[in-house]
């Protein structure tokens, strides 16, 4: 939809809402807050005793007491009572920690309110509040754009890509994911370039984020660990019940006294029940969780250590797990797909970010990969390097040309352009591309390489480059990157690669 048919349906206009229906519509609709980190101890507790075994232990502990054995009752019950106590004191800790952890974090945003701007929490948000959105600013729910300046939103924690995606006030084309949506930005996403205007469309749960968080919130299934501990706790007390039954009936057969039956069968069912059991669990587990806090692993739940234990195989996304998260020069190629410093040559001088003694700032990632990328001092010096050219103008990169050009001097006096940009945008200002050309790039993406073309022409006289001029451009090669894996999963891979047989 377009944006105006937007805040109509939203009974919002571009001076957003006045306090009052603001005020209104957080009672309708609630805080921005997809759920409150809540730590009852009764919760903690009853998840403690929500076990067939113990239940067992308890009765065989009150069997005990009331048929005139003191002792085993008190032994029983204090076991029972560790086992409990150990893992309620370790989980009520953890709960504690983790809700510690949400208290302390407050967002506020600039939102726009009886026609001015504001700071106000975010939890404070409702549908059709405009706000502003800056860049590092967090988005706090998922929002139309209204108005954008070369904003780019890092959307990682929702679809796993490194690279941060281009968004426009525009409306976008239908898509098979609302996330796909260029014209919305969505809650959790990090503000990676420019700036926006945009109105609130969803708030707390309703986000698409805030889907995603409910379902990891909602009540965990049983772990394998606890599975197999109930389903032989199920088994220990259909045993003891068989066996207390059958010994009783047997023994009133062989005219025994029925009280005297009914001690010797309550005898056996405590005597095969292992009453250390719970105990033993629970100071194994709470031995691994002390284990694990030490390095800075924060265990909610005691009984998933064993689950962590027995992982033989872990399947996870690349992207910032496997690999590091960020972009890197990985090559410079000539069309024909050879090794070439040319690409790289020209991609320094076509660029947006600037190179400082702690490495390049502003500009996209691709432009600050180029940067850090080796070989690039010795391009710096020498007749054809980067300071023979002197940099004239620039056309800044748009999401509609997806190219950015700059028209440069030599030394000679003569000038150049370069265009540089994705492949397909490149190679249709290109005029008679080679084939070889396509061939390469086709092979390149079939690699899963994240590819940049340059191209050049003459262009004497010309210091301003516009729209106009990226055209009958002659391509000078690829420059390609990758997301690099990280230290530590290349030195498991290649541990693991040896010891294969």
């Amino acid at each position: 939809m377009p944006a105006a048919n937007v805040l109509a349906a939203l009974g919002s206009s571009s001076q957003g809402l006045t306090r009052t229906e603001a005020a209104d519509r957080l009672g309708r609709f609630g805080p921005n807050v997809i759920h409150s980190h809540r730590v009852t101890a009764f919760g903690i507790f009853l998840r403690q005793v929500r076990n067939p075994l113990l239940i067992l232990l308890l009765a065989a502990a009150i069997v005990s007491g009331g048929t005139g054995d003191p002792t085993d009752a008190i032994i029983i019950t204090t076991i029972v009572a560790l086992s409990v106590g150990l893992g309620f004191a370790n989980e009520y800790r953890s709960e504690q920690a983790v809700a510690a952890l949400h208290a302390a974090i407050h967002h506020e945003t600039v939102v726009t309110r009886d026609g001015s701007e504001t700071r106000v929490d975010v939890r404070e948000l409702v549908p059709g509040d405009v706000i502003a959105l800056h860049i590092g600013d967090v988005v706090p729910a998922d929002v139309r754009l209204l108005e954008t300046t070369q904003l780019e939103c890092d959307e990682g924690v929702l679809t796993g890509e490194s690279m941060p995606a281009p968004k426009s006030a525009e409306p976008a084309s239908k898509t098979d994911s609302t996330i796909d949506l260029s014209s919305c930005a969505f809650m959790g996403t990090i503000v990676h370039q420019g700036a926006a205007r945009a109105v609130v469309v969803s708030t707390a749960a309703r986000t698409d984020f805030g889907r995603i968080a409910v379902g990891l919130g909602s009540p965990q299934a049983y772990t394998a660990f606890q599975a197999g501990l109930k389903d032989f706790s199920k088994m220990l007390v259909g045993v003891a019940g068989a066996l207390t039954v059958s010994i009783f009936i047997i023994n009133l057969a062989l005219g025994r006294p029925w009280l005297d039956a009914v001690l010797f069968s309550l005898a056996i069912a405590i005597g095969i029940t292992p009453q250390l059991l719970p105990a033993i669990v629970s100071v194994s587990l709470a031995t691994g969780s002390r284990q694990l806090a030490r390095r800075k692993v924060l265990i909610k739940r005691l009984v998933t250590i064993e689950d962590l234990g027995n992982i033989q195989v872990l399947f996870t996304d690349k992207t910032g797990t496997l690999t590091a998260g960020a972009i890197a020069f990985d090559g410079s190629l000539d069309p024909a797909g050879c090794a070439s410093p040319r690409p790289l040559l020209l991609g320094l001088i076509c660029n947006e970010a600037t190179p400082t003694e702690n490495g390049a700032v502003s500009g996209n990632p691709l432009d600050q990969a180029l940067w850090n990328a080796p070989g690039v001092k010795a391009l710096q010096e020498g007749t054809d390097g980067l300071s023979s050219y002197k940099r004239l103008g620039m056309l800044p990169f748009d999401h509609d040309r997806q190219l950015v050009s700059v028209t440069a001097s030599r030394a000679d006096g003569s000038t150049i352009l370069i265009t540089k940009g994705a492949p397909e945008a490149v190679l249709a200002r290109c005029s008679n591309p080679s084939t070889v050309a396509g061939e390469t790039l086709q092979h390149l993406f079939s690699d899963g390489a994240r590819v940049v073309a340059i191209a050049t022409r003459e262009a004497s006289g010309l210091s301003q480059p516009r729209p106009e001029d990226e055209a009958n451009l002659h391509l000078e090669g690829f420059l390609t990157f990758a997301d690099p894996p990280k230290a530590a999963a290349k030195t498991f891979l290649t541990q693991r690669s040896r010891a294969a047989p």
